[in-house]
């Protein structure tokens, strides 16, 4: 069979290997947090990893809050002022993770998923990872589930579907998203960047989104990333469809979210090695700033999803 989907080890928590044995593509996903680690294809016969990840398991339970790298982000996404937000004038404090005055990135990044089904045949394969959240931080007393799939499929394709529910009475506010690494080879100085956006979400001093979008075409069309800084939020263009494409003279990532994901968040770390390209259903601090809050009524399910794709180019 062409495709095949195994956990390699469970210490000190789960680990899935997605393969495609027709050339030898692997992708590598851990149970906590259901994030990506490792996405390999051959690069001028060599093996490469396009995810800037964890050197093992026992890493990433160590030094997930270093970067966040590939962690997913629920229920809020990047930053929240002051870790507070309001519902009908009653505050909520949240209690996990601070960086300076501000919660980052959500209560689920280091959550162990349970591994509910692996999957392959001759077109693909995949693995399905479930984690309830039950309300046990203080400053997000609401339950939910998460459900998350990722799927490696031929032309060297990658899609991580998450769905979520909650079963409470009322609605609930809930951002969606991810925060991979990415690196292609070369250093970023020597990688282009375009994508379907002319709106840059204005951020203040602190980071956090002023609630208004100011115009920034500089990716429209592609440009180099040499000597651009980048810790930005940009608003797709919902009338053409979402794509995202890093470039260097080995390959392409092209990055299609679908219309759940109509945020783009980006960061360059100080190394410069790899970019964190953050596909999100809101801006960041929407609780406070409403933009792309979603409220999750009961017993509904809320489906997004994003795929990945590496193109080699023909050097010759």
């Amino acid at each position: 069979m062409r495709f095949s989907s195994l956990v390699i080890t469970n210490d000190p928590f789960d680990v899935i290997q997605l393969k495609d044995t027709s050339n030898g593509i692997l992708v590598e996903i851990y149970s906590m947090g259901a994030l990506i680690n490792g996405f390999y294809v051959f690069v001028n016969g060599q093996l490469h990893n396009v995810i800037d990840g964890f050197v093992s398991p026992n890493a990433a339970l160590k030094e997930i809050t270093y970067g966040f790298k590939s962690a997913k982000l629920a229920p809020f996404v990047c930053r929240m002022a002051n870790g507070q937000f309001n519902i009908d004038g009653r505050y909520y404090t949240i209690g996990k993770f601070y960086l300076g005055d501000h919660a980052i990135h959500g209560l689920v990044y280091d959550a162990l998923f349970e591994v509910i089904n692996l999957y392959a045949d001759e077109h693909a394969c995949s693995v399905g990872l479930r984690y309830h959240y039950n309300g046990t931080d203080k400053g997000y007393p609401f339950p939910f589930e998460l459900l998350v799939n990722w799927k490696l499929e031929a032309n060297q394709k990658v899609t991580v579907t998450t769905t979520v529910m909650q079963q409470g009475t009322v609605p609930i506010p809930y951002s969606d998203g991810w925060h991979p690494y990415f690196m292609i080879g070369t250093g970023i100085d020597d990688c282009t960047l375009q994508f379907n956006s002319n709106k840059q979400v204005e951020f203040d001093e602190r980071l956090l989104p002023t609630g208004i979008t100011i115009s920034d075409h500089r990716f429209e069309q592609g440009t180099l990333l040499k000597d651009i800084s980048l810790d930005n939020c940009f608003l797709l263009d919902a009338s053409v469809p979402a794509k995202c494409t890093l470039s260097n003279h080995l390959m392409d990532l092209h990055i299609q979210p679908d219309k759940a994901y109509p945020y783009l968040q980006l960061y360059i770390p100080p190394h410069r090695n790899s970019i964190a390209i953050e596909n999100l259903s809101s801006a960041p601090d929407a609780f406070n700033n409403d933009m792309g809050l979603l409220w999750l009524k009961p017993n509904q399910h809320y489906i997004f999803s994003t795929s990945y794709t590496i193109k080699q180019r023909n050097n010759g």
